[in-house]
């Protein structure tokens, strides 16, 4: 019989576990698959630990990951991934925005011959005016900064077969954009629709600051357009800089023609200079920095995540 692989990234989820694995336990039925449910503990502070203990106890599919610390929801579920044995594998949140009963609507588009099945949200609740704004704008503009057919309104919620998930495992990048290199990885790809629910219980994992490194991520992780950007940036200034000093020399000569009062020899052109420049040479110093960074944690080949040895450490097969 074939096994679904269901990778679910947690970090401090108590509240939200009993009743997301009771929808799941539920949606698993009838699926005419076997399943493990692979929980990864992303360093949890509450008693997440505890309760997926007692869920391993009672349920024999599911297995559990625990990191030594908090490593971040992208390398949870590239763990999750790591450990999985299913010919196919869904990757799925544990606060219950995302619904368990998607699965048999993925299910029965894999079974079609897709490779990766994405879920698209054709409607968001509870969330505000400002975060699907935003998400809206971030989607479309990381599309067209990019060569890959990034799905728009779609996130971590997928499927994958067993060959399109090897091959994800294979690139061990740091910075990771999980759905954008899902994307990069091409095979057959398809859709399901859903309405994306309210939170169950507990607070957001993704405040506004965190949402901007990890857009932040994706763009420096799949287009180089920021670097071009630095590049006529720099083009810019030096026009903008030539057009001032012939507007300033037409000043010195033809005061009456410009019809400004004199001001103090070399002030303005001060002005113009030390502000327009410093502030492209900084804004071009940091685009190339955010890239060098990584070029830097790259180059380091650390672990991307640690295990507790406390744990119980389920092996890949």
């Amino acid at each position: 019989m074939e096994k679904l692989s269901v990778v679910v990234p947690a970090y401090n989820e108590q509240e939200v576990l009993p009743e997301f694995h009771r929808r799941l336990s539920a949606a698993l039925e009838g699926l005419g698959l076997e399943a493990e449910i692979l929980f990864v503990d992303d360093g949890s502070r509450d008693a997440t630990a505890a309760v997926l203990a007692g869920l391993r106890e009672r349920d024999p599919r599911v297995r559990v990951l625990r990191f030594s610390r908090n490593f971040g929801h992208q390398i949870a579920i590239t763990a999750g991934l790591d450990h999985a044995v299913g010919d196919a594998a869904v990757v799925i949140d544990a606060d219950l925005q995302d619904p368990p009963e998607t699965l048999r609507d993925m299910v029965a588009r894999w079974r079609e011959g897709f490779d990766v099945v994405y879920a698209v949200r054709s409607q968001r609740e509870s969330e505000s005016f400002f975060k699907r704004a935003t998400a809206g704008l971030f989607y479309r503009l990381l599309r067209s900064m990019t060569d890959v057919d990034l799905p728009v309104d779609a996130g971590d919620f997928r499927l994958l077969s067993r060959r399109a998930y090897k091959e994800l495992n294979a690139m061990r990048e740091r910075h990771r954009y999980v759905r954008g290199l899902a994307s990069w990885l091409g095979f057959r790809q398809g859709s399901v629709t859903y309405r994306r629910e309210a939170r169950f219980a507990g607070e957001t994992k993704y405040p506004l600051h965190k949402m901007l490194r990890f857009a932040l991520d994706a763009i420096v992780s799949f287009s180089e357009k920021p670097l071009r950007l630095a590049t006529y940036l720099g083009f810019s200034a030096s026009l903008v800089s030539l057009l001032s000093i012939v507007y300033f020399l037409v000043y010195k000569l033809f005061p009456d023609f410009v019809g400004f009062p004199p001001l103090p020899p070399g002030t303005t052109a001060a002005i113009v200079a030390i502000f327009f420049l410093g502030g492209v040479q900084l804004i071009c110093l940091g685009i190339i920095g955010e890239y060098l960074g990584r070029l830097y944690e790259e180059s380091k080949r650390r672990p991307l995540y640690v295990l507790d040895d406390s744990e119980p450490r389920p092996e890949p097969r």
